[in-house]
């Protein structure tokens, strides 16, 4: 990510949506999104950012900033990094004392950005929401579940919901996080934070039918914070290696004098294999999980931009430069 100075546009509120061709919900969010925060009597911005989409998200995106180019910003990137890296693209280019990430899915309602915003009124310089009901399918969910309370385990971050996209955050956080080098998350935001908390929002049916990011999308920020924030998985895989090695060591010690004993079994074989598959299994699981540190690494240490730009509409300049 290269270095960026921090744009100043006047706007108290700024609202940073990422969207993937999405183009089947883009009117729905307009007719929604800008009444909600003409409601407020704030000035605010809204940055799209269009992820590489191969529909016609563009199109609408370009159509709603001549509709409203006083508060509007486009960013049309060249490919899809990733919802985080196209978040962290509009936060670059957003300017506005509180920051608000939604998405363009129906089912993370703008009605939400009131509640959000009362509740940094409280003195909450972070809030994140959760969905109150799982409108994916039985075994998303499960999985979703599953990797929260697995990361809770790991990293003591206590987030019900870290996937969900609505979220507040201030602009302090925001510009911690830019001078870190590291990428928006709610994750990331809560370990920043000095006073997090949470609300719940309804989570309404989508639109188009299935989600516009895959399953992995909802595993990888536990996965981001566990690898980030938490030695324990490298810890626990150590641990677990130490154990494996005394128990085959005593199991072949059993297997050599049941042999001597009993002499020769065919069922042995089996044995062996089972013991065999399960070191290989392990094997696997540890290579992928240094994988994970290994990548982490590389992204800190390569200079490659995370989301280049291939056009931005903004109300205040001109097209930007090639890669932010």
């Amino acid at each position: 990510m290269n270095e960026t100075q921090h744009k100043t546009t006047g706007a108290e509120l700024s609202v940073v949506i990422p969207v993937s061709n999405q183009e089947a919900v883009l009117t729905k969010l307009f007719d929604r999104l800008y009444p909600v925060l003409d409601g407020l009597g704030i000035a605010y911005e809204v940055v799209f950012v269009d992820a590489g989409s191969r529909d016609r998200s563009a199109t609408l995106l370009r159509q709603q900033y001549k509709l409203r180019p006083d508060v509007t910003q486009v960013l049309l990137l060249r490919g899809n990094a990733g919802r985080p890296a196209a978040v962290m693209a509009g936060v670059e280019v957003s300017g506005g004392d509180r920051l608000v990430t939604l998405d363009a899915d129906p089912r993370h309602p703008p009605e939400a950005i009131p509640w959000l915003l009362a509740e940094m009124d409280r003195g909450h310089d972070y809030v994140g929401s959760f969905r109150r009901r799982y409108q994916d399918s039985r075994w998303r969910a499960l999985v979703s579940k599953a990797m929260n309370r697995l990361r809770e385990r790991v990293t003591r971050i206590r987030m019900t919901d870290p996937g969900c996209m609505p979220c507040a955050y201030d602009r302090a956080i925001v510009d911690a996080i830019r001078t870190a080098d590291e990428l928006l998350t709610p994750g990331l935001a809560y370990i920043y934070a000095a006073n997090p908390t949470e609300i719940g929002v309804e989570n309404t049916q989508q639109a188009t039918g299935k989600p516009k990011y895959p399953l992995y999308e909802s595993i990888h920020p536990n996965l981001d914070l566990m690898t980030g924030f938490s030695l324990i998985p490298l810890q626990l895989f150590s641990l677990a290696g130490i154990g494996i090695a005394l128990v085959s060591f005593v199991l072949a010690v059993l297997l050599a004098l049941r042999r001597l004993v009993i002499g020769p079994e065919a069922e042995g074989v089996f044995t062996l294999f089972s013991v065999l598959f399960f070191l290989v299994g392990m094997i696997l699981f540890g290579i992928g999980l240094v994988g994970e540190y290994v990548r982490r690494l590389c992204e800190q240490s390569r200079s490659r931009p995370n989301f280049p730009v291939r056009e931005h509409l903004h109300p205040r300049s001109g097209p930007a430069q090639p890669e932010v």
